[in-house]
């Protein structure tokens, strides 16, 4: 699934180039809105299902700079489906460049953030 995002100037540090951090937040966005499309939501897992997702890793490698006011492309997809957990990958570009590559780990939980294994729901919808 990809999004597209225009590089906001308070994304931007000193250098005028988008601040590392801010790559993690766009992965989130792209995360939010898969799950969205697949009619899952973070929000009615927790408070209906007591269920958390919750981030055990993150890594991203950086390829090309972004600037202010950059239209760029999230691609989200699913690396890997284990018993409690799900990985994500993401690839960034502006245009045909290649701008980042990225992955993220999460656990289900419950309430006391212990892990469970993926809810039914959840599985179905991702395969």
């Amino acid at each position: 699934m990809k999004i597209t995002i225009r590089v906001r100037y308070e994304e931007t540090d000193r250098m005028g180039v988008a601040y590392y951090g801010k790559y993690f937040v766009w992965f989130e966005v792209a995360r939010t809105e898969f799950f969205r499309k697949i009619g899952l939501s973070y929000r009615r897992m927790e408070e209906e299902k007591n269920v958390r997702f919750m981030v055990i890793s993150a890594q991203c490698t950086y390829k090309s700079p972004v600037t202010y006011d950059d239209s760029i492309t999230v691609e989200t997809g699913i690396k890997d489906m284990r018993n409690t957990s799900l990985t994500f990958s993401y690839t960034i570009k502006k245009g045909s460049t290649l701008v980042a590559l990225g992955e993220t780990a999460h656990v289900f939980t419950n309430a006391d953030k212990k892990p469970i294994k993926i809810p039914e729901e959840v599985r179905k919808a991702l395969e």
